[in-house]
């Protein structure tokens, strides 16, 4: 406990303060090249509590940060005293008006936001690289752009009104007619003191002509000064300046954003040069041909972009040399636009020098290739950089016709301090330019260098009437040169904003201004080796929202920096820290870890936290209980009968009885061992079905956890895609002795090896011979299980293909069939495998075969069941689940609605969450078709 924490906590009341060094050390990481441990981390859950933490943290003298996504790049988000974690209470989200407008909390990720808006046609202005993860709270704090908005539809120009709160604890609602007075009563220094810089501002040509030039372009350098010429009453004043000061002047509890259009028609395609100074002296002339975006590559972004196997095939196919690119997207209402559009663009374009003829195309799985490509690139070119250092990504704007300037030059700044493997990259259509550097913060003579790059970088941008951040905020990076770009006037302009709103200096000290020259070259992080996982990763959060641990334990990027810091206090030789972490850890990061692979998916690197934790398992596992599960691994069909036999006889008895028991078999043997019975729990499961047909065209693979776990009616899963195979007329066969084989995941998930390897021999014995040698493909009836599957065998011999059943019953069965009967309504939930393998859109296809009215709730994830994860850890399921059934029962309830997934341990864990029966998407289909 820290003598911060005990402070603090004396002084609140109801408002949760972490400060284990487990939460402190996990909570201390963003994205930038920053780090700072916090002494506290408060964790207020609405406005009100932000309000009593902002007074404690006045009344004691301690400095508060704001932290929200963590996906900041310049330092704003860090701190050693206070850290505010406002991504836990405030996710609440509001369409207004058919979605012209939308009122949301700074919890949410922008994703999130557009996701609940895509169905009226709508989505935020704002469009950060970072949607997947950044919040809007860090939208707003540093007025994130993106790649077409431009300043036209950044979050300061799109923002109808807020509610804020000062750290005086005064909260004002800017939609109120009566808010400029409200400010007038209760912060009357504030408002006249505004009111004043804004006759000043005003009466100043030269303040007045630096504002317009610094504004005509992205600028997120200092506060919003802008604002003193946009607004007259002080309190629009203040909101606006709110707007991109990263919670040095208060907080945004919540706003009301103007959307706009989605343009539907859109045309993607990727222009080709010689190289970054022919691609950059071009973008005036694309961007008067009309784009809606102009993405610029340089040829080592391109080099990291072609090592994603995912990468588009206009890109992997090009034999880079020096080459750079543009990627290019026109945007449109209808075909007839677009067309016209394409045509218009065409003289602009034809007269380029470029290596090959420009095609676009239209088709969405194409042009969502391109985009993941561009929006991962940052952790991407991060990751692949070498063990041991750090990376930082600039962020600078200048007049678009100054861009190939600004590229020149700045590839004789790289060549002159030597940074050989910098990458360029960025919205060039702005003039807008990213730029990656590699550095190891720890060595002098580097920490000398990078500084002399920086003031080199400096008199660069500001000499070409640049501004020296353009998206990603002041931060510390920049915050000592902000009186460079701007002049002593405008400067003490901006100190006397922040006298004026935060007179105790407590909100986020050394963010936007400092009076230390070298405070960019302090508080960097170091990066000892750890691992290969921890090692790749770039801390930039992209994990997070899709981490089903996440507000229960911790992320997956949590999981990683704490092998870090774990692996920094060893080094360091602190053995207390070292034994705190350790223990900790185990129940946070490892036992509580679903290993569901859906922070793999999210990943710009690739990074499966999941294969670092299944690792971790076996590292811990005892040898005893290595044979006991490979015990189990030879004698499996034994263990499901009887693991079956126990549910059937526990759901005839009273269910506190089988509750005590296994509590208290969990208190002797541990809660990460032994499972809890509790009375949702279904019958013990039937026989797995053992087919062989004639002349068949799939091996089925019914799935292990349909035989240990009872279907919710009928027969289950295994039976329903025989009874559709036979329908369809698709002749099929099981394997050998099915009921002694298994897809291997409950031995991997544990880290037990020597009963996996046992699985894996007889599994692929079995396969081998039922596929005829591999000719004929394996199909699951549970995703889960087909994911274990082909990582089971992969690299067997020989080949074996393996389908998940609900892509093999789209595309081969469904055809065949007839709908006998529709579903009123089917509501689904996707499973982590079905993203994984891609095979949600089948999920959807099934379900839209037999419903008109097919909804997949937009907060849906991993349930975090996890194979017999939810049965260990039942909080941690309860904790995955609430959003996606909170959405569940604010649905009406329409009579003879189905809920469906494709796993019985997912179906049992939705229905422990929304109370509704989930059951399998086949078993719905069989009974309709």
């Amino acid at each position: 406990m820290t003598d911060t924490s005990t402070r603090l906590r004396s002084a609140l009341s109801g408002v949760e303060v972490l400060d284990r060094p487990l939460d402190l050390r996990a909570r201390a990481h963003d994205a930038s090249h920053y780090l700072l441990i916090p002494s506290a981390v408060a964790v207020p859950r609405d406005a009100v509590q932000v309000s009593e933490v902002m007074r404690a943290c006045g009344r004691l003298g301690i400095p508060m940060t704001f932290r929200s996504g963590g996906t900041s790049l310049s330092g704003q988000a860090v701190t050693d005293q206070v850290l505010v974690d406002t991504r836990a209470g405030f996710r609440g989200v509001e369409v207004l008006d058919d979605g012209a407008r939308v009122r949301v909390q700074p919890g949410i990720t922008v994703r999130a936001v557009n996701a609940r808006l895509a169905r009226h046609g709508r989505r935020l202005g704002p469009d950060p690289a970072s949607e997947i993860a950044c919040t809007i709270g860090g939208v707003v704090a540093d007025n994130s752009s993106g790649m077409q908005c431009g300043t036209e539809f950044n979050s300061y120009r799109t923002i109808e009104s807020m509610v804020f709160v000062l750290p005086s604890g005064t909260v004002v609602d800017t939609a109120r007619p009566d808010a400029d007075q409200l400010l007038r009563d209760r912060e009357p220094l504030l408002h006249q003191g505004l009111s004043k810089l804004r006759d000043r501002v005003r009466s100043n040509p030269q303040s007045v002509a630096t504002i317009e030039r610094q504004f005509a372009i992205k600028n997120t350098m200092g506060y919003g000064v802008n604002s003193f010429l946009d607004h007259h009453d002080p309190v629009q004043i203040l909101s606006h300046l709110l707007v991109g000061s990263e919670g040095t002047l208060g907080f945004v509890a919540s706003v009301v954003f103007r959307t706009v259009p989605v343009l539907p028609e859109i045309a993607t395609g990727l222009l080709v040069f010689d190289d970054l100074v022919s691609a950059s002296a071009s973008v005036d002339r694309i961007a008067g041909a009309g784009v809606a975006t102009g993405e610029l590559l340089d040829v080592r972004s391109l080099h990291v972009a072609q090592a994603d196997p995912e990468c588009p095939a206009e890109i992997s196919g090009l034999q880079l040399d020096r080459q750079a690119a543009v990627l290019v997207e026109f945007q449109a209402t209808t075909d007839e636009e677009l067309s016209e559009l394409r045509g218009m663009a065409e003289p602009a374009l034809v007269d380029l020098p470029l290596q090959a003829p420009l095609r676009l195309t239209t088709d969405p799985i194409a042009r969502a290739a391109f985009w993941k490509t561009r929006k991962g690139l940052f952790s991407a070119v991060a990751g692949a950089r070498p063990s041991g250092t750090n990376a930082l990504l600039e962020d600078v704007a200048v007049p678009v016709p100054r861009l190939g300037e600004l590229c020149t030059n700045l590839s004789e700044l790289f060549l002159k301090h030597s940074y050989d493997d910098s990458v360029v990259f960025g919205h060039a259509r702005d003039g807008n330019l990213h730029f990656l550097l590699v550095e190891q913060f720890d060595d002098s003579a580097k920490l000398q260098r990078y500084d002399r790059f920086t003031n080199d970088l400096v008199d660069l941008v500001l000499g070409l009437d640049g501004t020296l951040k353009a998206e990603h905020g002041t931060g510390r990076i920049m915050a000592p040169f902000v009186e460079r770009q701007y002049g002593a006037e405008l400067f003490e302009v901006m100190r006397e904003v922040k006298r004026l709103a935060d007179p105790g200096g407590v909100l986020n000290p050394g963010a936007v201004l400092t009076d230390d020259p070298r405070a960019h070259l302090k508080d960097l992080k170091v990066a000892p080796k750890v691992e290969q996982e921890v090692d790749r990763c770039v801390e930039c959060g992209y994990c997070e929202p899709a981490c089903p641990s996440k507000d229960f334990t911790v992320t997956p990027r949590q999981r990683i920096v704490l092998r870090r810091e774990l692996e920094q206090a060893r080094l360091d030789g602190d053995d207390g820290l070292v034994a705190s972490l350790s223990q900790d850890y185990e129940y946070a990061g490892i036992e509580t870890c679903a290993a569901d692979g859906m922070c793999g998916t999210a990943c710009p690197v690739h990074i499966d936290t999941g294969d670092l934790v299944r690792r971790l398992r076996a590292e811990s596992a005892t040898s005893a209980e290595d044979r006991a599960w490979g015990f189990a691994a030879k004698h499996w069909s034994a263990v499901t009968r009887g693991g079956s036999a126990a549910l059937t006889a526990a759901s005839v008895i009273p269910a506190a009885v089988p509750m005590a028991l296994t509590r208290g078999a969990r208190r002797v043997a541990g809660d990460d061992r032994v499972p809890l019975y509790d009375e949702g729990l279904p019958r013990g499961g039937r026989k797995r079905p053992q087919v062989s047909e004639a002349a068949p065209e799939a091996v089925l693979f019914p799935a292990c956890i349909s035989a240990m776990f009872g279907a919710a009616s009928g027969d289950g899963a295994s039976a329903a895609l025989v009874e559709l195979c036979r329908a369809a007329g698709v002749s099929v066969r099981t394997p050998e002795r099915i009921d002694s084989l298994c897809c291997g995941t409950p031995w991997s998930s544990k880290g037990h090896t020597t009963g996996h390897r046992q699985m894996r021999d007889r599994t692929l014995d079995a396969l081998a011979d039922a596929t005829d040698g591999g000719r004929l493909p394996v199909v699951v009836d549970a995703s889960s299980c087909a994911e274990g599957l082909i990582k089971l065998l992969k690299d067997a011999s020989p080949a074996i293909t393996v389908i998940d059943a609900l892509d093999f019953v789209a595309s081969t069965v469904l055809p065949k069939l007839s709908v006998t009967s529709r579903v009123p309504r089917l509501v689904l939930h996707p499973t982590c495998a079905t993203t994984v393998l891609g095979s949600t859109r089948s999920l959807v296809r099934l379900a839209e075969a037999v419903s008109d009215d097919v909804v997949v709730p937009t907060d849906w994830g991993c349930c975090a069941f996890a194979g017999d994860r939810g049965l260990l850890h039942p909080g941690l399921t309860a904790s995955a689940t609430d959003p996606e059934a909170a959405q569940v029962a604010a649905l009406d309830d329409l009579p003879g609605t189905a809920y469906v997934s494709a796993n019985r341990t997912c179906e049992i864990g939705m229905t422990r969450a929304t109370g509704k029966t989930y059951r399998h998407m086949l078993e719905v289909l069989a009974e309709h078709t």
